[in-house]
């Protein structure tokens, strides 16, 4: 079973940069990404922490999901 990798806020931020999201505000440790989809706007937000728990990440990954292809994002978050 893949572990899910301990990643910072910038880790994942630069994960879904990938992907074509793009930071489009930032308040106190909170980073919005945004990109435009097909249905529309499509945002995400992510805490600029230094080491994010794992239910946390756990989270992202999932509401990243509905964006983005999960065999796509999956390499990114987990550990082979």
């Amino acid at each position: 079973m893949p572990k899910l990798r301990r990643l910072s806020g910038h880790d994942v931020v630069a994960i879904l940069k990938t992907f074509g999201f793009v930071v489009v505000a930032q308040r106190g440790s909170h980073m919005k990404l945004k990109r435009r989809g097909s249905e529309g706007d499509q945002v995400l937000t992510i805490p600029a922490h230094t080491s994010l728990d794992l239910g946390t990440l756990r989270a992202i990954f999932r509401q990243a999901g509905r964006f983005i292809p999960e065999d796509r994002l999956r390499p990114h978050f987990y550990s082979a």
